[in-house]
């Protein structure tokens, strides 16, 4: 890639940030060449948000300085940040939930006439021309919180351009996107650079990194650690300035004999659920990790929601331990004798309650254990929670402080620690690593090995098909809401997934072999 003019459309010159003790960001310094794509990378909290939020006018530094285009700016609100050309697309989107989509493409500049009304005939022409140079189609009378993440991520995107900015901040834009989606943003992208725009780009990608950037700066632990041209420095190097530790081996060793594998303890046959799972049987066995491959929208969702009762079951059935269970509701999985925990695939609003503290998170499914009589044993409580942090190596003060407190990778430990608290013996994870940085994802893996080698079962989601490929036993790819292939063993490829998960290996088939 080629970059834009040599001067720096954004300079952070000495920046530093803390909350209280807390030292965000401590004495940054890097620069963004004017018409490039500058990604920003390293692991939950090392400090990338506080840049974004500083950019993007939410937060002051406490010291230093922010230049645009040369000049020193006072970024003082969102609104002096617009002012300055600077628009985001956050991970954690602003979308209001309850509103259309076209109300949320106007805030906060909706059109108005000399009466003070909205003019809403002429701002729905304006947005859905602008769609439409983006290339997607969405019903802009539709509530944005009926819509999946994908979805929704690509109108904050759409948004955030609609307001035609000259540098465009993009926070974890793909964590929510797969397949065709992320060859959308990459297209997009291309095109804004080739208009002269200035990109940042908050990624734990490298694919993605390699793929639609020019130059890249790593922080940790809230300090500047290097910047330089994306094809100057390897992966390897990228992870170990990242986390400050090489990771010899990102994923965990399988298996070497499948026959370790046990009985299948959690199997579907003939099942039709929710709106787009056609038909799908399977077993998952003791001690092995299932992959589930599909692009967006294939019925992957609504298998695993199935499984924990969230799901209308339109035909076929679940069987526990080889027998048939009815599984109405997350009670009904969650019981000692199912034991089936789910990590969904938004943690914020389906996984965490973020104003409650961490431990109040992890033993809420099973608060009851912890109250044989009504009144909750704190010291028991506390012990299983410090047992399930421990395991999953989030800090103890989760233990009293709120979920939200903490970066994306402890919030995911943190949803995943409670069905550790809840002793669940099959895990459900629906693409558990989103949004999480590369030394969190390690953790993870092992995590999720470790569990399988101790007797547990993981049904297993990623968009991310390395993933898939590398962590999993076993991988069965959905098209069209069946099971279109299992594959294994040496077969276990990238090309092995994506070749029937776009539909080119014949016609999908609804059992596993």
């Amino acid at each position: 890639m080629t970059t834009g003019s040599a001067g720096p459309a954004v300079s952070v010159i000495g920046v530093r940030k803390a909350f209280g003790p807390t030292v965000a960001v401590d004495d940054v310094s890097f620069a963004i060449k004017a018409g490039s794509v500058h990604a920003l990378l390293g692991e939950n909290g090392a400090g990338k948000s506080t840049i974004v939020k500083l950019l993007s006018g939410l937060l002051q530094p406490d010291a230093g300085r922010i230049e645009i285009n040369g000049s020193a700016v006072a970024l003082s609100s969102p609104r002096a940040a617009h002012a300055q050309g600077i628009q985001t697309a956050f991970q954690e989107m602003t979308l209001v939930r309850d509103l259309s989509v076209l109300d949320n493409m106007m805030l906060p500049y909706a059109p108005m006439g000399i009466t003070g009304m909205v003019r809403r005939k002429q701002a729905r022409a304006a947005v859905a021309q602008h769609l439409g140079r983006l290339g997607f189609a969405v019903d802009l009378d539709a509530e944005v919180g009926r819509l999946d993440l994908a979805l929704q991520q690509k109108i904050e995107i759409a948004r955030a351009i609609y307001r035609n900015p000259r540098i465009l901040l993009l926070d974890e834009p793909t964590s929510t996107l797969s397949g065709g989606d992320v060859d959308w943003l990459g297209r997009l992208i291309a095109g804004l650079k080739s208009e002269g725009k200035t990109i940042v780009f908050i990624s734990h990608r490298m694919r993605e990194v390699r793929a639609f950037c020019d130059t890249l700066t790593v922080l940790r632990n809230g300090q500047h650690i290097m910047t330089g041209d994306v094809s100057a420095i390897s992966d390897a190097d990228v992870i170990e300035k990242i986390v400050g530790r090489s990771i010899a081996q990102t994923f965990p060793p399988r298996p070497a004999d499948p026959s370790v594998f046990g009985e299948p303890v959690l199997s579907a046959r003939g099942l039709r659920a929710g709106v787009k799972l056609e038909d799908a049987s399977f077993d998952l066995r003791k001690g092995e990790i299932l992959g589930i491959a599909g692009l967006q929208g294939m019925g992957q969702l609504d298998l695993f929601l199935a499984c924990f009762g969230m799901a209308e079951i339109k035909a076929g059935h679940i069987l526990v331990d080889g027998q048939k269970a009815a599984i109405t509701s997350p009670v009904d999985a969650m019981r000692p004798n199912i034991g089936i925990g789910f990590v969904p695939e938004d943690r914020k609003t389906e996984g965490l309650f973020l104003k409650l503290s961490g431990k109040t998170n992890a033993s809420i499914p099973v608060i009851g254990r912890f109250a044989p009589h009504g009144l909750i044993r704190a010291g028991r409580e506390e012990a299983a929670v410090r047992q399930a942090f421990g395991t999953v190596e989030v800090n103890e003060r989760a233990l009293w402080t709120r979920a939200g407190a903490f970066s994306g990778g402890n919030q995911q430990k943190i949803a995943i620690s409670k069905w550790l608290v809840a002793q669940s013996r099959i895990l459900l994870l629906f693409d558990p690593t989103r949004g999480i940085d590369v030394g969190t994802k390690h953790e993870l893996y092992v995590m999720m090995r470790d569990f399988t080698n101790a007797g547990g079962a993981i049904l297993f989601h990623s968009t991310e098909i390395p993933e898939l490929v590398h962590l999993c036993d076993r991988v069965l790819v959905l098209y069209g809401g069946r099971l279109a292939a299992e594959i294994a063993g040496a077969d276990l490829t990238e090309g092995a997934i994506m070749r029937p998960a776009l539909g080119h290996d014949g016609a999908p088939r609804g059992a596993a072999a």
